[in-house]
C-alpha cells in the first residue's frame, strides 16, 4: 500500500546552509498494518509524513501510494489518503458539521453519504454533543476530534496520522487507539506517528526509529526487543537514539 524507496529531503537556509531533513528512507506498509514512526522532535518524521501526504515534494526517492507515484499523481493519492497533521488548520466560524460536511464535499461525495458517515463517526468518538458548537468554542481535545473525524469522511484507504492523541484526555485517547485498531481490522494502511510509547507497544504492527533523518531500527516490537538487552519500547528507543549520537 505504501512503499518507500530512498526518500530524501534536503532544505537550504541562509543561515544554516544545507539541511538533510530525511536521509535515504526506504519502508513498506501493507494493507492491514499499523506502521508506527518513532523519533525526537526533529528527527524527520512530519517532514516524511507530509511528503507522503504529497504536501511537500522530496528531493530524491521514489514513494508509491496505492500503486501510485506520489510525485506524478499527487491528485489521486489526495483522493485515497487521510492524512492528520499536527496543525489542525480548522476554520473557527464553522461547526463541526459544516466542517465535516465542507470536506466530504471537496472529496467529492454526495451529501447523503456525507450525512450518514458524519452521524457514524460523530458517535463514534463521542462528538454529538459540540456538533453545532463553532470551531473558536471548542476545547483542544474537541479539535483533534474533529481533525480526526475530517481526516477519514471519505473512507481513505490510507491513514497518516501525525500523534492523533495529542491534546486528549486518557479516555478520548483510548477510544481513539480503538477507532484507529478497528481501520485496521478493515484492512486499511496505517501510518502512525507518536511520542507515547505505550501506544507503539499496544497498536503497531511494526515500528521504525528515525534520528537525525536517518533510520536507525525497523521491526516487529519483538524483532526490536530481541535485538536490544531491554524490554521495554522506551528503554530501546533511548538506547537507539544515543547510539545514533556517538
Amino acid at each position: 500500500m505504501i512503499q518507500v524507496e530512498g526518500l530524501t529531503k534536503i532544505f537550504h537556509d541562509k543561515k544554516r546552509g544545507k539541511i538533510v531533513a530525511v536521509n535515504n528512507l526506504q519502508f513498506n506498509c501493507q494493507k492491514g498494518q499499523v506502521f508506527g514512526l518513532l523519533g525526537p522532535n526533529g528527527a524527520g518524521k512530519t517532514t516524511t509524513l507530509r511528503i507522503l501526504a504529497t504536501m511537500i515534494l522530496p528531493t530524491k526517492g521514489e514513494i508509491m501510494v496505492n500503486g501510485l507515484n506520489i510525485v506524478k499523481h499527487a491528485a489521486k493519492v489526495r483522493r485515497q489518503i487521510g492524512f492528520l497533521s499536527s496543525e489542525t488548520g480548522l476554520y473557527d466560524r464553522f461547526t463541526p458539521r459544516e466542517t465535516i460536511r465542507f470536506f466530504g464535499r471537496i472529496n467529492g461525495m454526495e451529501d447523503k453519504i456525507i450525512e450518514k458517515r458524519m452521524a457514524e463517526i460523530f458517535q463514534n468518538l463521542d462528538m454529538e454533543d459540540f456538533q453545532d458548537v463553532r470551531v473558536n468554542k471548542l476545547s483542544t481535545g474537541m479539535k483533534q476530534k474533529l481533525s480526526i473525524a475530517r481526516s477519514i469522511i471519505h473512507d481513505p484507504s490510507v491513514l497518516i496520522l501525525d500523534e492523533p492523541t495529542v491534546g486528549l484526555d486518557i479516555i478520548t485517547a483510548r477510544t481513539v487507539i480503538e477507532y484507529v485498531k478497528s481501520f485496521r481490522d478493515q484492512g486499511k494502511c496505517i501510518i502512525y506517528s507518536t511520542h507515547i510509547m505505550q501506544e507503539a507497544e499496544k497498536l503497531c504492527d511494526m515500528i521504525a526509529i528515525i534520528h537525525q533523518g536517518n533510520l536507525i531500527a525497523q521491526g516487529t516490537l519483538k524483532e526490536l526487543k530481541k535485538n536490544s538487552p531491554f524490554d521495554d519500547l522506551e528503554e530501546i528507543f533511548f538506547e537507539l537514539i544515543n547510539q545514533g549520537e556517538n
